[in-house]
């Protein structure tokens, strides 16, 4: 995988990576769409995606569980706010299935997946609620995490 250059953020509420990926953007995008494939990279290693369901249409919810190594379960939900197959996914946990609203909102992900001749340029945006929650996202490890699993991302789509 190569590093693009990095993409600055639109504002102080928000972190970003984008990727080039070696395989072509219909499979890095199916692997963010299907569940048993999103199973196999969301969760940065050594911790484990055990569950993910995925509606993937505006409107449609998500719950993804990642696992820790030492067996605790973090649930995330949330609902696809625009999803442009191939191109798109935009999703929120400020809702949960059917538009209600979370507890908590933290984020709101925009994944775009571009054409780099027979590669892919993957650019992760992640908006905050506040600076707060941007910074405890950063502190969590976002660009260690998020980079690590891009990698993990691109080995499954390569096998695809």
């Amino acid at each position: 995988m190569t590093v693009v250059t990095e993409i600055k953020p639109a504002d102080d509420r928000e972190l970003v990576i984008t990727r080039l990926i070696d395989a072509p953007r219909a499979l890095v995008y199916r692997c963010w769409t299907d569940a048993k494939l999103l199973k196999k990279w969301f969760a940065p290693s050594p911790w484990t995606t055990p569950e993910a369901k995925l509606e993937v249409r505006a409107g449609g919810a998500n719950r993804i569980v990642m696992r820790s190594p030492e067996g605790e379960d973090y649930p995330n939900l949330g609902v696809y706010l625009e999803v442009v197959p191939n191109e798109k996914l935009v999703f929120t946990d400020a809702f949960t299935d059917a538009w209600s609203p979370s507890d908590k909102p933290f984020m709101v992900v925009t994944i775009t997946f571009e054409d780099v001749g027979a590669k892919t340029r993957y650019t992760a945006r992640v908006r905050h609620w506040s600076v707060e929650d941007r910074e405890a996202h950063e502190k969590m490890g976002f660009h260690e995490g998020w980079g690590q699993c891009a990698t993990q991302l691109e080995g499954v789509a390569r096998q695809l």
